[in-house]
């Protein structure tokens, strides 16, 4: 990175001069990234996630972390990965965190649903009431194909219509919500009516319905990043990041109430964080959720870097979507 790009990418510098302060509040999500292993390789996943990676979380993490939340619980539990139903203890942790009333998330790739191994893992999701937000770049099978892999559009639809055929998208109880992906250098379109199309395209040509878009910009950091250095287009993309800062984007970032927890119980304050080893212990050590103190947690300083221009870039962009 050049001297000049150094300087204009401090993110601490740009929010002191919109005279705004990155403050932790009480946790509300507790983001768990159960492992890298993946059935897909996206061009545009942080995480570099694939059929070949071995990083993936042991059922005594699991337990650690589920005696940690039953003194600390927290309303949301967002189960990502890789795709996270392929760790063995995804089912043993969807049924524990319901028992204890949590409200579980499933980042899911849609094309896990189909593969062999892992049948009835739709119904499994239904029957306990899990919210299911899914990958879905676009409604064009050469976008989808292009950043996911041939085929991977095909399959997605018919996993959609599976959802919808046991009451996902159609049931207010069983909620379905699409992300979208830029599949370039380039900042996501207005999330509206984005979604709007989305709902248009996918019901008229495919009878697929869905609750809420969500609109992800995709940050310089792992497999993306690579991908910006080989074509020539990193610096330029962090520069389009921070030329489109909005500063009404800053109070809603999710690591304001997010903690982030990475395959081995590692915390962090979002999962791109976790990609850059960005830790949050005593002298920037490791530090592994079973020894967080709440009470303490809102004065841990929250890490910046110049990745996070593109959570406040355009609409802002977050796990659940735009912020302003």
């Amino acid at each position: 990175m050049t001297d000049t790009l150094e300087r204009i990418t401090d993110f601490e510098q740009k929010l002191s001069e919109h005279q705004l302060h990155l403050e932790r509040g009480a946790p509300r999500v507790l983001q768990i990234n159960v492992g890298w292993l993946c059935n897909l390789s996206c061009v545009h996943c942080h995480v570099s996630a694939g059929p070949t990676r071995k990083e993936i979380m042991t059922r005594e993490t699991v337990d650690r972390i589920l005696d940690w939340y039953d003194e600390n619980p927290v309303d949301v539990v967002d189960l990502t990965g890789g795709a996270p139903e392929m760790n063995p203890n995804f089912r043993f942790m969807v049924t524990e965190f319901k028992k204890r009333h949590a409200h579980v998330m499933d980042r899911c790739n849609l094309t896990i649903l189909l593969q062999p191994g892992y049948e009835g893992t739709a119904e499994f999701l239904a029957e306990h009431g899990v919210e299911i937000v899914a990958s879905m770049p676009c409604y064009s099978s050469e976008n989808v194909n292009a950043q996911r892999g041939n085929g991977v559009f095909d399959q997605s639809i018919e996993a959609l219509q599976l959802l919808n055929r046991i009451g996902y998208g159609v049931k207010d109880a069983l909620k379905l919500d699409l992300v979208y992906n830029p599949n370039g250098a380039f900042l996501p379109p207005d999330q509206k009516k984005l979604e709007a199309a989305y709902k248009r395209e996918l019901r008229e040509h495919f009878g697929i319905e869905f609750h809420q878009l969500y609109a992800l910009t995709n940050l310089p950091v792992a497999r993306f990043a690579t991908y910006l250095k080989n074509r020539g287009k990193y610096e330029d993309y962090l520069a389009l990041l921070v030329d489109s800062f909005n500063p009404g984007s800053v109070a809603g970032l999710m690591c304001r109430d997010t903690i982030s927890v990475d395959w081995q119980g590692t915390v962090f304050d979002c999962d791109f964080n976790q990609q850059m080893n960005m830790h949050l212990g005593d002298n920037f050590a490791p530090l592994r959720l079973w020894e967080v103190d709440v009470r303490r947690w809102k004065q841990t300083p929250i890490r910046t870097a110049p990745h996070c221009f593109g959570c406040t870039a355009g609409q802002g962009s977050s796990c659940g979507g735009a912020l302003a």
